[in-house]
Order: C-alpha cells, then sequence, then structure tokens
C-alpha cells in the first residue's frame, strides 16, 4: 500500500522511525515532511500535505503525527474526504477503519512511544472497510453532512 506521511517538529522522529517501519514491512512511503526536529513548523500545514494526498489518490491511507495528535486530527478533518482520528491504541486504529472507513491516522508524539505507535500503524494500515450495511449507511451520514 502507498501511504503518505508527515509531521511537525514535534513528530519528527516517531515519523522518522515509522517511515523505516513501513518500508521494511513493503509498503511504499511518500514523507511529505517536515525533515527536521529543530527547525519549528506549523502542523496544518503538514496534515493538509497528507489530506491532499489521500484525496488525490497519491496514498491509499495517511498518517500525520504531532506533538499530542490533536492539531493534526482538527486540521486533516477539514478537508472533504477525509476521516481522521486520533488513536493511541491498536482496537481504536483497526475498528475506526473498519467501521468509519477511518483514512489519515493521527498520532502524538509526546504522548506514545516507539513500540506501541508501530503496532497501532500495523492495526490502522492492515485494517479493511467492513462494507457492512450499517457501517455503510453511518458513513453515507457522514459524507452528507460534507455538502
Amino acid at each position: 500500500m502507498k501511504i503518505a506521511i508527515a509531521s511537525d517538529h514535534a513528530g519528527f522522529p516517531l515519523k522518522a522511525f515509522l517511515v523505516t517501519h513501513l518500508k521494511a514491512l513493503g509498503h511504499k512511503v511518500e514523507d511529505l515532511g517536515t525533515d527536521s526536529a529543530d527547525v519549528p513548523v506549523d502542523y496544518p500545514d503538514f496534515a493538509a500535505k497528507t489530506a491532499d494526498a489521500v484525496i488525490h489518490g497519491k496514498a491509499g491511507k495517511g498518517i500525520v503525527v504531532c506533538g499530542s495528535g490533536v492539531g493534526a486530527c482538527v486540521a486533516a478533518n477539514k478537508f472533504k474526504g477525509i476521516r481522521a482520528a486520533v488513536c493511541h491504541d491498536t482496537y481504536s486504529a483497526r475498528q475506526g477503519v473498519e467501521h468509519d472507513d477511518m483514512n489519515v491516522l493521527c498520532l502524538g508524539a509526546r504522548i506514545i512511544g516507539t513500540a506501541l505507535a508501530q503496532e497501532i500503524v500495523e492495526a490502522f494500515v492492515d485494517a479493511r472497510f467492513s462494507n457492512e450495511p450499517r457501517h455503510v449507511r453511518r458513513l453515507d451520514k457522514i459524507r452528507s453532512f460534507e455538502q
């Protein structure tokens, strides 16, 4: 799967770790920046890059990492067609895709460590939307809010 990933300066070290991990699993990874933990940048810029890649089919899923994950999530959800969530556990990451067709995972680098982030990302990337009628019905309602 092709995955777009980006972070602000606070999320850079975790993002760099996840890029290496995802590539080792055989995924194609598009690293959309930032390129340093030393230069402060604004998380909305990187959430926007990730959202754009997912919306335009340049990536099947996206990951955004900032300090808490919250700011990146708020920013990503402003884009039509993006369903982003902060997930700091594997159940939410998997279930968010299976039930809600979540397409952007947001992580807080100041909240979780690399081992847990690795497991959460794997759960997110491996999960597929169930297409069960109740979930499709709910997703259609969510999409109607964007109109």
